[in-house]
């Protein structure tokens, strides 16, 4: 222990950084960031693209369910609505069918941000629907209740990436 302590007296210990290494620090945080915040929100909207593909699928899947029950119960309509919520409202629950069938078992809640639904209109035979994959990407799907289609126009981009 002596030892240690006249090593220590005879010698000053500098623990400090300089400026030069600071910035020089500072410098390669910035250029990691300018790397990585590009590719983290490009994972962002493939995990969107990965979630819409996952409901499309889902609401398509349970159409079908819905329109064979129906049939088993001597009916050959498809479901009249996927849901009774107001349009352009955010907050109402989606594809829950208005607890008279079964669409998805938890709706999903409307909303106009990053991977959210929002039911943009409904008339007797048409609701539309809008998918939010991110950074103002949109792709809108209708629902046809004369032939229980659940689609998009596959000429828009995001259209084709949830359902191709």
């Amino acid at each position: 222990m002596k030892n240690i302590k006249n090593v220590l007296q005879g010698h000053s210990l500098h623990r400090a950084f300089t400026m030069i290494e600071l910035i020089f620090v500072i410098v390669v945080l910035g250029i990691l960031s300018a790397v990585a915040i590009p590719k983290l929100s490009g994972s962002i909207e493939d995990a969107n693209i990965a979630t819409g593909i996952s409901t499309v699928s889902t609401i398509r899947s349970a159409i079908a369910s819905e329109r064979q029950r129906s049939l088993i119960l001597g009916t050959t309509a498809y479901p009249a609505i996927l849901d009774d919520a107001t349009a352009n409202t955010s907050g109402q629950a989606l594809f829950d069918g208005n607890a008279s069938i079964s669409i998805l078992q938890y709706g999903i809640f409307s909303g106009t941000g990053s991977g959210d639904w929002m039911k943009t209109s409904a008339n007797g035979t048409t609701t539309t629907y809008k998918y939010y994959v991110g950074n103002g990407k949109t792709a809108t799907f209708t629902y046809t209740k004369a032939d229980g289609k659940f689609d998009c126009t596959h000429t828009n981009e995001y259209c084709k990436w949830l359902t191709e």
